[in-house]
């Protein structure tokens, strides 16, 4: 019986493959890494109550080799089988963006690990768009699209290969995950070759930029890495001092003490040269650029309804697009509304939380007198705690933000918000987890270890 790699190692290879890649590619992205670092390590260093629930969640540790990548894929068979490849490495698509809303023609899920353990060890996630030809308002352009696109193969025959092995065997030994992790990471390189004619570029670009990136070259290059931060108000004042045009404002919810969901920064996209088919015409390419993220908790259904009910009043309101020059001031008002106290976000049940045993003596004398399991009375003795679970999902309205800022402000079609949802999961060849479940999923078996210890100590009377 063979020895099989594990799918955290796996994945774990592959994202470090993939940061001295686009490292090496991306000399920026090197800049960004070291300036998350300097401002994690001083946050730290500031801030023993952070680094202290960090410690207690087992998360410091992932913080460092943390990050997501974005790749936007142009067929459904390209979807699928990107699909059976993150499977290989752990990486299962977790929720449903539908990003035409902001005049951006894709959809979107994310791959990553779903379970506490995996996370931990390394959570490491891919943003995966899927491009939409439909929404191409020309039909002998998409014809044309979806021809180019269907003549292309972005995955090595080898990767497949060894995709299809550890589908039928269960598994890679330590040799054959190396290779696979080298063939795979040929798939997100960047060529310079455009496929496609420069006037055929101008054309593609003209419907949409994003339609030029997809369509016009060999396979879906990495557009950005995103290493985690701990303060990115921060991350943001120090990036022009290091050479880096960061974006106007940061997208997501405003600064809090305690951190909700996701916020979002990025430098502008690159232009960068390429040749085009046929004439060999030069010419430039504006695709790739960095990005940093600050993750919160996670909310419930019900503060999830209340995050999107605030900033819909913020954006609805004149002016007051997340490039104007009070949208900050704008936002943080409307968030007053927004509990900002951790007991709060847990009566209310805002938030999500991962409950444990702080004092397993007093526990079990509570439970020795008969006292029926009561979480909260518990938690008010101090011999139990809850802890906020870390968000590691996306946010459609910010996702787009990040994604207009590096596309030029002219760049903004008229798409309505148009979901597919049943579509993509068809090209996709699996449903999307829903995330909201997962996350009440973590947190109910928090609570069913703490209930479990709190029974065997009535059992042990």
């Amino acid at each position: 019986m063979p020895t099989f790699a594990s799918s955290d190692q796996i994945r774990d290879q592959f994202s470090r493959a993939m940061s001295a890649m686009y490292k090496t590619e991306v000399p920026q992205y090197g800049t960004l890494l070291d300036l998350v670092a300097d401002i994690n390590r001083a946050t730290l260093a500031d801030d023993g109550a952070l680094r202290a629930q960090l410690e207690t969640a087992d998360e410091l540790r992932r913080l460092d080799v943390e990050r997501h990548g974005a790749i936007r894929l142009g067929t459904a068979r390209e979807l699928a089988d990107m699909r059976r490849i993150f499977r290989v490495m752990g990486m299962h698509p977790v929720g449903y963006y539908d990003l035409s809303v902001a005049g951006v023609p894709v959809h979107a899920t994310a791959f990553r690990p779903v379970d506490d353990a995996a996370l931990r060890t390394n959570p490491f996630r891919v943003f995966t768009s899927l491009l939409r030809l439909e929404l191409i308002a020309d039909p002998a352009l998409r014809e044309e699209a979806q021809a180019i696109l269907a003549r292309r193969a972005i995955f090595t025959p080898r990767a497949l290969a060894l995709t299809a092995l550890a589908e039928e065997a269960g598994g890679l030994t330590k040799a054959q995950a190396a290779e696979f992790v080298q063939e795979v990471t040929q798939t997100f390189r960047w060529h310079s070759e455009a496929t496609v004619s420069h006037a055929r570029y101008r054309q593609l670009h003209a419907a949409h930029r994003l339609v030029a990136d997809v369509v016009s070259f060999k396979g879906p290059h990495i557009n950005h890495l995103t290493p985690r931060t701990l303060d990115i108000d921060a991350a943001q004042a120090e990036m022009p001092r290091r050479g880096i045009a960061a974006k106007e404002v940061v997208e997501g919810p405003p600064r809090r003490k305690h951190a909700i969901l996701l916020r979002q920064t990025s430098f502008k996209a690159l232009e960068e040269p390429i040749v085009f088919a046929d004439d060999g015409a030069d010419g430039s390419h504006s695709a790739r650029f960095g990005e940093i993220e600050q993750r919160g908790m996670a909310l419930t259904r019900a503060g999830r309804a209340l995050y999107d009910e605030l900033l819909a009043g913020v954006r609805s309101m004149q002016g007051a697009g997340s490039a104007s020059a009070d949208y900050s001031e704008r936002l943080a008002a409307a968030f007053r509304d927004f509990p900002d106290d951790l007991d709060q976000l847990l009566e209310r049940g805002l938030a999500f939380f991962r409950w444990r045993v702080l004092d397993a003596d007093g526990l079990a004398r509570v439970a020795a007198s008969g006292a029926p399991f009561d979480l909260q009375a518990l938690r008010a003795k101090g011999l139990v705690a809850a802890s906020p679970i870390v968000y590691e999902d996306f946010l459609p309205v910010s996702a787009a933000g990040i994604f207009q800022s590096n596309l030029g402000g002219a760049e903004q079609k008229s798409y309505a918000a148009n979901a597919a949802q049943e579509a993509f999961e068809a090209a996709l060849g699996a449903p999307v987890a829903d995330e909201i479940a997962l996350y009440a999923q973590s947190q109910q078996a928090s609570i069913d270890t703490v209930r479990a210890q709190y029974q065997a100590a009535v059992l042990s009377r």
